[in-house]
């Protein structure tokens, strides 16, 4: 594999994280977003669930405003304070126009300089994939580049929403990264805090593998600790 590039973000003002249910930000990610807010970036995420369908025996109408109120808990462990979470529904996420859209919203509103999704191949983290994982990534790559499009979802224009063009787009967990970005044993106490966050849905998963030991094993490399992503320009 070639050598990694090392991320250049210090030049930015705002980053925009994508993603389907509470708690899918918190892998490694959350670690490198807590090294942008020290810096004084501003990080927003947008969740298209409330991940109510993610507790087995627990109903979804209780189940989604505790999944929300722990990733408010999660987001105060890494310094994010916009935190959106839209009502599209739990494990059953379909790829179209209005889920881009309300994604272009998002950016056209935050004015990211990168936008951020999670992985979304078939087959990911050494099994198959979540559906909504996939479906939200897809959306959310093709959503910056509508977001960027004057001619491309007209109804924002008319919501007084003007388009706006993000630098890259990041995708945090890929199997191939092509980009690193060094993260301090800081950032990733507080990564390892904001999964913890998320204290009944880990509750519910007795064999989810113990926060504090497999992410700093995700982010060791020689010497230290680094996130990798794999970059694109829009």
């Amino acid at each position: 594999m070639n050598a990694l590039e090392t991320l250049q973000w210090q030049d930015w003002s705002s980053v925009l994280v994508v993603v389907a249910h509470p708690d899918d930000p918190e892998y490694g990610l959350s670690a490198a977003v807590k090294e942008w807010t020290d810096a004084g970036v501003e990080v927003s995420y947008l969740l298209l669930t409330h991940g109510e369908a993610g507790i087995q025996g627990l109903d979804p109408a209780e189940t989604g405003p505790l999944r929300a109120a722990e990733q408010r808990a999660a987001c105060d462990q890494v310094g994010v304070k916009n935190l959106t979470i839209l009502n599209h529904p739990d494990s059953m996420l379909v790829y179209n126009l209005e889920l881009r859209k309300d994604i272009a919203r998002e950016i056209r509103v935050r004015k990211p300089n990168a936008v951020v999704v999670t992985n979304f191949e078939v087959e990911a983290y050494g099994g198959l994939n979540q559906a909504d994982h996939r479906v939200v990534g897809l959306a959310g790559v093709d959503a910056t580049r509508d977001a960027a499009n004057p001619w491309a979802q007209t109804e924002l224009l008319e919501e007084g929403h003007q388009s706006w063009g993000a630098d890259v787009i990041v995708i945090a967990g890929h199997p191939e990264p092509t980009h690193t970005m060094e993260v301090s044993q800081e950032s990733v106490d507080a990564g390892v805090a904001s999964l913890q966050a998320h204290k009944k849905y880990l509750e519910a998963l007795p064999d989810h593998p113990k926060p504090e030991e497999f992410i700093p094993e995700t982010l060791a490399v020689d010497g230290g600790y680094a996130a990798s992503f794999r970059v694109f320009g829009r």
